[in-house]
């Protein structure tokens, strides 16, 4: 399992992406498309047209490491919030990127009032 430091930011890109690419095609996309700095130490996250395949790209302190998750059925929803990007990106908090990896549809979740 992923276990970045809490200080890691999660953003996804609202592009589709061509799963093909890996290391310098993904650098590419986060400087190009989501104007950041792909050695930030934050996951950047690219979902395949199709949505049935994700990678994740991290710089961990010394060097890149890309995961790629293949779904055998259904596919991985992101959030609706192609409006509400910044720059290519939409960031999340981690317990969401965790959901969305683990199938859950974030606009059918609903969280209680903690306070």
């Amino acid at each position: 399992m992923l276990r970045p430091p809490a200080s890691v930011r999660v953003f996804l890109c609202v592009a589709p992406t061509d799963m093909r690419r890996s290391f310098d095609g993904l650098c590419g996309m986060i400087a190009g498309i989501m104007k950041d700095d792909p050695l930030s130490g934050h996951l950047f996250v690219f979902r395949s047209r199709g949505g049935d395949r994700v990678k994740v790209l991290w710089w961990d302190q010394d060097g890149l490491v890309i995961f790629y998750k293949r779904l055998e059925r259904g596919t991985f929803r992101f959030p609706d919030g192609a409006q509400a990007a910044v720059d290519g990106r939409l960031e999340v908090p981690m317990r969401d990127f965790a959901m969305i990896l683990e199938g859950f549809d974030l606009k059918e979740v609903q969280r209680r009032r903690r306070y």
